[in-house]
């Protein structure tokens, strides 16, 4: 039986300048959809595991064509909730060479944010699910969200359900009145598998070492349910060149992957999406080693589609981590 998993967070409509124009030259825009979340899922669903995202869209038709987007890939959209409410926006200026990268978020007051708590039966959406994904930013968009995400993680800890969580510490976002410290702290709590770099740790838990195995070490033992971390280490050479590696402690023991050096970034937007769906995909399905290098090498994909989505093949992505048909022209 294949495993499946569910996603919560807000999907966004994405709006990117053409041909690496700045925000003072741009005409016009790219329209994509993103979001965290709703990335990991569709690159899940892409791979054939069987994907549900929760989310709530304003009722009109720029929600209905972001639930078409998910449709679209596969994606399970039966418990997205149509509500008042705006639909979430960023902006995305690409950068290159030594020129940065800029984004300007715009979704105050989204149909996400203004999500009703009533509407959702975690009990019934998570029954014989394998896997629950949640990420920081969620947490970040409203108290509604937040509670949510809370009420999510503890109806999946009843259920024995594996939780992984992107902390994704976004310093802008938290704007409704409560801090990181305050709120997430209790949804690590009903965490199995986090991502999370140093930054994150100390802005959300207070937790500070300096080093990231004991600051694994220190993570994991005040708070229990806490079994593997992981991170990406990325050296920017510029906008256009990066290098990529990954990390994975689990208990103890210290994985490392591959690094790879990638000299002509088209997008990096979702790369670190498209890592946590690779490790998900992994650990549900390969030993640490290899989950680690799927990882990888899905997120090194990725920085090579336009867009959040990472519309890459399971195939393309074993096929990168074994080192095979690596840039070569198949026929």
């Amino acid at each position: 039986m294949k495993k499946r998993v569910v996603t919560f967070g807000e999907i966004l409509t994405r709006l990117t300048t053409h041909n690496y124009e700045r925000f003072t030259q741009a005409s016009n825009f790219q329209i994509d959809y993103g979001g965290t979340e709703a990335n990991v899922a569709l690159a899940l669903s892409n791979w054939g595991v069987p994907t549900t995202h929760v989310t709530a869209l304003p009722n009109n038709d720029l929600g209905k064509s972001a639930y078409n987007y998910l449709r679209q890939y596969g994606v399970n959209t039966k418990h997205v909730l149509f509500n008042e409410g705006r639909m979430g926006l960023y902006f995305l200026e690409s950068g290159a060479m030594q020129r940065p990268s800029k984004i300007i978020y715009d979704r105050f007051d989204s149909a996400f944010a203004n999500i009703n708590q009533k509407l959702i039966d975690w009990d019934n959406i998570l029954e014989g699910v394998d896997w629950l994904h949640w990420t920081g930013i969620t947490a970040a968009i409203s108290s509604n969200a937040a509670q949510m995400c809370l009420d999510a993680l503890t109806a999946a800890q009843k259920k024995g359900i594996t939780v992984s969580g992107d902390i994704n510490y976004r310093r802008n976002l938290w704007q409704y009145g409560k801090t990181p410290l305050e709120i997430m702290p209790a949804l690590i709590e009903k965490t199995t598998v986090i991502v999370s770099g140093l930054v994150d740790f100390e802005n959300c838990l207070g937790i500070n070492k300096q080093d990231y195995i004991k600051t694994c070490e220190a993570v994991a033992a005040k708070y229990s349910s806490v079994k593997k971390i992981t991170n990406t280490n990325r050296e920017t050479i510029n906008s256009s060149h990066n290098k990529l590696s990954g990390i994975l402690w689990d208990q103890g023991s210290l994985f490392e992957s591959s690094s790879y050096d990638m000299t002509h970034i088209v997008d990096r937007i979702g790369g670190g999406d498209a890592y946590m769906a690779g490790l998900i995909y992994g650990l549900l399905h390969k030993n640490n080693t290899d989950a680690l290098e799927f990882a990888v090498a899905s997120s090194v994909l990725k920085h090579s589609v336009p867009g959040d989505a990472n519309l890459v093949s399971l195939e393309e992505v074993e096929q990168l981590a074994a080192g095979k048909n690596i840039g070569k022209l198949l026929r």
